[in-house]
């Protein structure tokens, strides 16, 4: 029986796409071919059936097996409408699963376990993502999963392994499917992390080594990648903790551990964003600091130059000026005598501001 809280199943839309559009949605105006496939857990184990048209869905349906089915492309949503409805699904839940794009959620409503989720990944430009939304529904014997932008077969690693099982009775727990699929979609996190942790560190070392403005913009692009991140997560956390709280019937025990071991990974990638995160501001720092540091070297030269050729100037405006009672004005040797007091003093001058560091370049790796 369906029981949800109120407010729980409105459809949760987000402002704005929480990162680009897959590239093979601009080249279809928006909306990807849907396609529909299902895999059926017989006794003979899981296979895999295309469906094209309503009555094969009605027949596998029919068979009164536990069914997966798999709908890749929102470009058709009466079709898919219909399907959900044959399967009777509740009208209630199918705004939340073809309405884009939705707020992450993991909800539990009695009989009903749904979760949204986007698959994040890097564009062409790596330092743009992309986002695709995957819904997932479990009802009693039925496992629902729509793909926004599928790439390919959906979810292939595991049907693979499913299509390679024979006689598996205990591969029919549908709720253990649903623990694998959520499982993916956040384990393909942390390579995505991984990667823009190796462009911070070198990120780092150039803004120490060679500081200039594209370094910040690059660096703003990683963090407002990690934002996106973090807001894909963050409501996990709560949520999570929720579902495990309610005993979720449809949930056995294994899915239940699963869960909560997915409440922990929530946790690790939450906290290793918020690491790289305090990582751009390091580089930002860092990037702040070099500049400050070539800025009081370009004036410790400046001051050096001024320092130098003060005197100088100060000895050429004495002898400059056109009094006439001024006895060097009329040495023989006086222009001679004159420069080299002047180079005197510069070597003098110079002596002492190395002897003191201030020829040490500040700014120099070492």
């Amino acid at each position: 029986m369906l029981r949800p809280t109120p407010g729980a199943l409105n459809s949760r839309l987000l402002e704005e796409r929480p990162a680009n559009l897959p590239s093979q949605l601009f080249v279809a105006g928006g909306r990807c071919s849907s396609r529909f496939s299902a895999v059926v857990f017989g006794d003979e184990g899981p296979s895999v059936h295309r469906i094209r048209q309503l009555n094969e869905l009605a027949e596998l349906r029919a068979l009164g097996v536990p069914l997966w089915l798999r709908v890749g492309g929102l470009s058709n949503p009466e079709l898919i409408r219909g399907m959900l409805q044959m399967l009777d699904v509740p009208a209630i839940l199918l705004p939340p699963l073809l309405e884009v794009p939705q707020r992450p959620r993991v909800d539990g409503m009695g009989d009903a376990v749904l979760v949204v989720l986007h698959r994040l990944a890097f564009a062409h430009d790596p330092s743009h993502l992309i986002s695709n939304q995957v819904g997932l529904l479990l009802l009693p014997g039925l496992l629902i999963t729509v793909e926004e932008a599928p790439l390919g077969e959906p979810f292939e690693a595991l049907t693979s392994w499913l299509e390679s099982r024979i006689g598996c009775l205990e591969q029919r727990d549908l709720d253990d499917i649903l623990h694998y699929l959520i499982d993916e979609l956040l384990d393909d996190l942390f390579p995505m992390l991984e990667q823009i942790a190796n462009r911070l560190e070198d990120l780092e070392e150039m803004a120490l080594r060679s500081p200039k403005p594209k370094l910040l913009a690059r660096t703003f692009g990683h963090r407002s990648n990690l934002r996106t991140i973090r807001r894909q997560i963050w409501p996990l956390r709560h949520q999570i903790r929720v579902l495990l709280r309610q005993r979720q019937q449809l949930l056995g025990p294994e899915a239940l551990g699963g869960f909560q071991e997915m409440g922990d990974l929530v946790d690790l990638l939450f906290d290793n964003t918020e690491l790289l995160r305090h990582q751009c501001d390091a580089i930002t720092q860092a990037y702040a600091a070099s500049v400050s540091n070539r800025m009081n070297q370009v004036m410790k030269t400046l001051t050096i130059l001024t320092s130098i050729f003060a005197p100088l100037t100060f000895i050429a405006g004495i002898y400059g000026m056109n009094f006439e009672q001024m006895p060097e004005l009329k040495w023989r040797f006086g222009y001679e005598y004159s420069l080299v007091l002047m180079a005197l003093v510069a070597l003098v001058q110079t002596w002492w501001l190395w002897r003191r560091g201030w020829f040490q370049d500040w700014i120099t790796p070492r």
